[in-house]
This record gives C-alpha cells, sequence and structure tokens, in this order.
C-alpha cells in the first residue's frame, strides 16, 4: 500500500523492498538526510569505506560473488565524481550496481553550489542509464526503475541523483510493481537460430566452445548447463578472463583460458577450428588479437543478452540475442531430441591434435631455489588453498594473469577481477565486499605492489568491519605489465616503472591493526601462506618475487592466436624483428 513518507524514508524503504542487505558508502552534507534513516534501522548493513572508488569497488566484489546487485550511497560533488572509475569498471565487466548520489537542493541546481556537479552529465557514458529526482512523488518509482536497468538485459551500472531538498521533502512511496526477484531477462530466443546451430553441432570436425562472463551473470543454472553441453558433446572448451568458473577448471574438456596471456592450446585450437560457438562473450580485443585473422576457417555462432554486441567486432553466421541460460536450455532440448549427434570421429581427431598442444607445457617456467617466482607462488597457493571455500580477486597487472593461469576456479562466481577497464586498485576493495556476502569464506586478493598502494586505504574498512580478508602481494618492487612492455618494445628503458620508495608492508599492517608478514625464500612461503590462513583477521602477506620475470604465454597485440610468445628468448626475437621491419607493435 502506498504511504506517506520523506523521501530520505523512501530511500530507505525502497532498498528494503528490494531486497538490499548492505550498502557501502560514505557520508556527506548532501546525503545526510538518507544517513539519518540508516541510522533508525537495522535491516540495512551500512560499510563505511574511505573513498567511494573503493564503495563501487566493494559493491562490484559483492555482486559479482552473490549475482545480486550491489548497493552504492555517495555524497555529491566529489563524492560523486569519485565513484566514476568504478561504475566505468562495471559497465566494462557487466556488473549490476545502483549508485545513489546526493545533489544540492534543486533551486541551487546551476549555481556552482558547494559541492555541486553536473552527476548525470559525468556519469552518462559509464552508466547504463542514470536519473536526476526533482520531485519526490517520483523518487520511490524511480530507485525500483533502477534495479529492474541494472539487472535486465546485460547487467551494468546505474545512477540516481537525489537533490537534497527531495530527500526532505514528503511524498508517496510507491512499492515495486512486481516481485524484487521477479525474472529481469531477454526475450525467448529464436529457436530457428538455435536449430542451426545444433545442425552445425552435428556435423563440426573441430568445434570449441568460447565462454564468457555472460553465463555467470546468467546464474548457476546456465553454468549446470554449460557443462552438460560441453561434457556431452565432449567438445573443448575455452574461456575469457571474465568467464573464469562458467566451466570447471577439473572438467575433462577443460583448455584453459585463451586471449593474450591465454593458453597455447586455447588459442591455437581456437585458431584451428571449424567451429566456434560463443556464449557470453563480446569478442574482446585482448580475446581477438588482430581481428582480421581471428579464427579465419571457422563458421561462428554468437549467443548474447546485448544484440548490440552482436557483430559489433565479429562478423557471426549464427547470431542469437538472448539469456544464454535460456539459450542453453534451448539448444539441450533440441540436441537431446535429436537423439545428441555429433561426428564423434573427427572430433577425436582434433582432440588427438589439442592434446600435442598441451604438450608443450606453455606454462612451464625455470624455477628457482634462491628466488620466489611469481608463478610458482601462485602455484603454492592453490595447492595449500584448493580445498577450502575459497573467493580470490585480483589487482590489475602481471598478478592478475599468473592469477588467472595458475589458481583453478571450478565453480562461477568465485573470480572477481577487473577486465575490460583494468582497473588498478580494484582487488583490496573487492576482497572487502566478497568478504562480506560471504563472512565464512576465505577471500584472498591477489595483488601487485603498485596496483595495492592505490586504494590501500581500504585495509581501514577491513579492521573496522571485521573482514579477514588476505592480501596476497607479488612484490617485484615493479609496475610489472609497464616494465614487461618496456623491455621488449622500448629497449629496457625502464621510464617509471620501478619503485623506490615502497613502504614496509608488515609495519603497514600492524599501522592498521592486522597481521603481517614478508617471505622472500622458497623454502619458507608454504609456512607463510600457512600463517595467512591460520590468521583469523585481515592478513598481509609481502612475497618479494623475481623483479623481471615475464608473464608469458603471451600473443603480441596486431598478432594472431597463432603466433604466441612462449618465452622470453622469442619474445625479444619476435618483437625486435617487428620493430627493425618497421612493423606496427601496440600495446
Amino acid at each position: 500500500m502506498s504511504q506517506t513518507m520523506t523521501g530520505a524514508r523512501m530511500v530507505v524503504e525502497a532498498l528494503r523492498d528490494q531486497g538490499v542487505d548492505t550498502v557501502f558508502g560514505y557520508p556527506g552534507g548532501a546525503v545526510l538526510p538518507i544517513y539519518d534513516e540508516i541510522f533508525q534501522q537495522n535491516d540495512i548493513q551500512h560499510i563505511l569505506v574511505r573513498h567511494e572508488q573503493g564503495a563501487v569497488h566493494m559493491a562490484e566484489g559483492y555482486a559479482r560473488s552473490t549475482g545480486k546487485p550491489g548497493v552504492v550511497l555517495v555524497t555529491s560533488g566529489p563524492g560523486a565524481t569519485n565513484a566514476v572509475t568504478g561504475m566505468t569498471d562495471a559497465l566494462m565487466d557487466s556488473i549490476p550496481l545502483v549508485v545513489l548520489s546526493g545533489q544540492v537542493p534543486t533551486f541551487m541546481i546551476g549555481t556552482d553550489a558547494f559541492q555541486e556537479a553536473d552527476t548525470v552529465g559525468i556519469t552518462r557514458p559509464c552508466t547504463k542509464h542514470n536519473w536526476l529526482v526533482k520531485d519526490t512523488d517520483t523518487l520511490a518509482a524511480t530507485i525500483h526503475r533502477a534495479f529492474d536497468v541494472a539487472t535486465m538485459g546485460r547487467p551494468g551500472p546505474v545512477l540516481v541523483d537525489i537533490p537534497k531538498d527531495v530527500q526532505f521533502a514528503t511524498g508517496t512511496y510507491t512499492p515495486p510493481a512486481v516481485p524484487a526477484e521477479a525474472a529481469r531477462k531477454a526475450p525467448p530466443p529464436d529457436r530457428e537460430a538455435i536449430a542451426r546451430l545444433v545442425n552445425l553441432i552435428e556435423q563440426a570436425e573441430r568445434p570449441i566452445i568460447y565462454s564468457g562472463g555472460g553465463i555467470i551473470n546468467s546464474g548457476p543454472e546456465a553454468s549446470r548447463l554449460l557443462r552438460e553441453f560441453a561434457d556431452g558433446a565432449g567438445f573443448p572448451i575455452t574461456s575469457t578472463l571474465m568467464g573464469l568458473g562458467c566451466y570447471p577448471a577439473s572438467g575433462k574438456n577443460w583448455l584453459g583460458m585463451l586471449g593474450m596471456h591465454g593458453l597455447y592450446e586455447a588459442n591455437m585450437a581456437m585458431h584451428g577450428c571449424d567451429l566456434m560457438i560463443n556464449l557470453g562473450a563480446r569478442f574482446d580485443d585482448r580475446i581477438t588479437g588482430r581481428v582480421a585473422d581471428f579464427s579465419p576457417g571457422s563458421i561462428k555462432a554468437h549467443v548474447d543478452i546485448d544484440r548490440s554486441s552482436i557483430n559489433k567486432v565479429i562478423r557471426v553466421d549464427v547470431p542469437i540475442v538472448g539469456d544464454v541460460g535460456e539459450v542453453l536450455a534451448e539448444l539441450l532440448a533440441q540436441w537431446t531430441a535429436r537423439g545428441r549427434r555429433t561426428n564423434s570421429e573427427a572430433v577425436g581427431r582434433w582432440w588427438i591434435q589439442i592434446k600435442e598442444w598441451q604438450a608443450r607445457d606453455c606454462l612451464a617456467y625455470r624455477k628457482s631455489e634462491k628466488v620466489i617466482k611469481p608463478q610458482y607462488a601462485l602455484e603454492r597457493l592453490e595447492a595449500l588453498t584448493r580445498d577450502r571455500d575459497r573467493y580470490i580477486t585480483t589487482e590489475v597487472g602481471q598478478h592478475q594473469m599468473w592469477a588467472a593461469q595458475y589458481l583453478k576456479y571450478d565453480e562461477p562466481n568465485r573470480w572477481m577481477t577487473s577486465g575490460g577497464l583494468g582497473t588498478m586498485g580494484y582487488g583490496l576493495p573487492a576482497s572487502i565486499g566478497v568478504q562480506v556476502a560471504h563472512p565464512e569464506a576465505l577471500v584472498i586478493n591477489v595483488a601487485g605492489d603498485a596496483s595495492w598502494l592505490m586504494n590501500m586505504q581500504e585495509m581501514g574498512t577491513a579492521i573496522q568491519f571485521r573482514a579477514p580478508v588476505k592480501q596476497f602481494i607479488l612484490n617485484n618492487e615493479r609496475l610489472g605489465m609497464v616494465r614487461q612492455w618496456q623491455q621488449l618494445l622500448h629497449g629496457e628503458r625502464y621510464s617509471q616503472s620501478w619503485s623506490e620508495s615502497l613502504p614496509d608492508f608488515v609495519k603497514l599492517a600492524e599501522a592498521f591493526g592486522c597481521r603481517g608478514r614478508q617471505v622472500r625464500d622458497p623454502a619458507e612461503l608454504d609456512d607463510a601462506i600457512r600463517e595467512m590462513l591460520e590468521y583469523d583477521g585481515p592478513f598481509i602477506l609481502d612475497v618479494l618475487v623475481e623483479k623481471h620475470e615475464n608473464c608469458l604465454p603471451m600473443i603480441p597485440s596486431g598478432k594472431p592466436h597463432n603466433e604466441m610468445l612462449l618465452s622470453d628468448s622469442e619474445a625479444a626475437e619476435d618483437i625486435g624483428s617487428a620493430i627493425n621491419a618497421g612493423g606496427a607493435v601496440l600495446v
């Protein structure tokens, strides 16, 4: 039933009706009426962050690990502008967020009032949609609409800008027209297009399934259906960075991640396949390499909930617009009705070729008894945590790619990273958001020293809210990925890619009120990891690793999938010859 209340109370009521249990935010003058209402209730937990960018990344971690929209509350002006990076990150990676921002009173908009900014104008390019609410009577309906838009179709962030006088004024609150958990899916998929795909599945000799984050966004059932399809057909399957976990890494058909730092066998199979089935991925440039040579001999099917993503980068032969879970259900129904046939003899020969590529062991590296190699650090982290209820977040850089290569993800929603935007500073706050959503789980942020420092202040949030997040820092005293490209492309001129004044991370941990440890000897690494895992609060483990290790394999930008670099000597030779020949080499 409709009720009369202030706009500030409407905000809290709307969040409650939408099933929200947690809000990440930072107060300021333009949102104090809302914070006063938050104080007077106990249904919604508020997490006080140290910076608004951290609030949005926490909400991303919460959303990615639960499948529910994350909610952020910030004040006007700098509060809203500080949230822009996080919203852009969420837009690129299809993470559902509802950001509520305060605004100066309506009669002061346009006067350059204190802490005024054109929040709607600033955030228009980095949200699915945004609203400036000038009438309290429309506030509740706008918030409910915001949740619908954030979660329907391809998920993403939305923003509702609420002037302070609208929060103080009285209006009529209307509950959501439909239950908060009602399905917000795409229209039913094209059954005829799916039938064409079934025909291709039956005939394919060298198929590959190319899975993406859309499967995870669709929900657990989509991941289950994907496994049923891949295992039933016996087709090899690979994934984007955002799709890791949608098919288990322990699954018999798993080839590993593909793309710029993907596995050799995954990239070679993508290049050589005759049928590519893209399920919930958007042909990102880190995946395709040189577009003109991407999977040149294949028939391509593309399933995506976002109609605008189809044929935007790669022209496909079988476009299917729809929720990937619903498409997989229909695909399995039709394929099963026809006897689940495949060209098994040809697919068997295809697997023989793939096994030959796998035999190259593209993740092999030169081990050391004197210095901790970053790959070894992640191998040991995997070995000591694989049986735990584990969630992984990352910062951005070499460590991120190594975490994708060496850690194994058997379930969806267990891997949180910044893919499309590549946002340094993402991982620490994201780990807190995950931990808040899963208080009993083990949450580990795999970080680099440079990236971790960008939002290090959020350790205060972890301490205040007793979030026992583990910070696993691979410390090479470098901006590792920048340094790698400078080595390969810029004559080893390391311009501003090293740190001469890093903090003592152990003392930093103590200053925040948690525990830390530094380890540099490979023989002591296991003991250090165990100490981190056994400690019942936040922990910073500073792992001093080889400073100049390169992240391989690698497809140099502008190259096709079958021209991967598997060793440093290959990288130097290939890049050097391209430069000498006057070729274009892109980062």
